[in-house]
């Protein structure tokens, strides 16, 4: 079956970088979107970027201009550069992806934890 996994999350320093690297793997057809949400203490999931297969971007206006989403369709895999990382970016990171597999879905990693300290 279809599985995400992320890597690369960690403690930073604010103002520091940081990259996340998400990989599918099992029986895929097809990836669509994939994206990156991620989920603070306390609050609800939101999403911080997505990119078509066509590699269109979207980001939320809190990262906008701080971090890049880029993917690499030959390897399913998508990857979030984050810069100028403030302590409120601290939360758990999840990657997200609409999968055509023996069936289509939307699949989640596990989620890799980011730190920012102050």
């Amino acid at each position: 079956q279809v599985q995400l996994k992320e890597s690369g999350g960690g403690l930073v320093q604010a103002g520091g970088r940081q990259r996340l690297s998400c990989a599918a793997s099992g029986t895929i057809f097809r990836v669509n979107a994939m994206g990156w949400y991620r989920q603070a203490p306390g609050k609800q999931r939101e999403l911080v970027a997505d990119i078509t297969s066509g590699g269109t971007t979207n980001y939320a206006d809190s990262v906008r201009g701080r971090f890049t989403i880029s993917r690499d369709n030959a390897k399913n895999t998508v990857h979030l550069q984050m810069g100028s990382l403030k302590p409120e970016d601290t939360a758990v990171y999840y990657c997200n992806a609409d999968i055509l597999g023996y069936r289509r879905g939307d699949y989640w990693g596990q989620g890799t934890q980011v730190t920012v300290s102050s």
